[in-house]
């Protein structure tokens, strides 16, 4: 009896531990275990210090617009990753245009395509949320709405 209730404890949360929680300056960012463009597993690392989260289309085409005439290895030269919410797709238009389309970019993308995984982070279909790390905290959190606040974000840092 103790065996079952310990394995049915565990089955009940583990499910929570898949989920992020909220963003919040001077807390530690979630954690998120994703998969990328390429059905990889996908992890934001210790060096990250930028992350660029884009919850619309509007914020994934201005994001896309920037990093894809970057070279290869740009996001990782500025310790920055890019993370796309696209639980609100409809799976037909994510699986048959979205992901080939991501595929195709010289940069690693996170992918969440479920509601509750980055359920509580504050979204802007319109900008993207710009999240700046200190050592894993949440050290600021702003948004780009255009291509020329984007550059200027991901502008190396001194």
């Amino acid at each position: 009896m103790k065996k079952a209730l310990c394995t049915l404890s565990l089955l009940l949360t583990l499910p929570l531990t898949l989920l992020a929680g909220p963003v919040e300056v001077g807390q530690p960012l979630p954690a998120l275990s994703l998969k990328d463009q390429h059905d990889q597993a996908w992890q934001l690392t210790p060096e990250t210090k930028l992350v660029l989260f884009a919850a619309g289309r509007k914020a994934s085409n201005l994001v896309l617009a920037v990093l894809s005439t970057q070279p290869k290895g740009f996001l990782e030269q500025r310790k920055a990753a890019y993370l796309a919410d696209m639980s609100r797709m409809p799976g037909f238009i994510t699986h048959t245009f979205a992901m080939p389309s991501l595929r195709a970019q010289p940069f690693k993308v996170g992918v969440s395509l479920s509601e509750d995984t980055l359920r509580g982070w504050a979204s802007e279909p319109e900008a993207v949320l710009l999240i700046d790390l200190e050592q894993g905290r949440v050290s600021r959190i702003r948004h780009a709405s255009s291509e020329a606040e984007l550059r200027q974000a991901l502008l190396p840092q001194p």
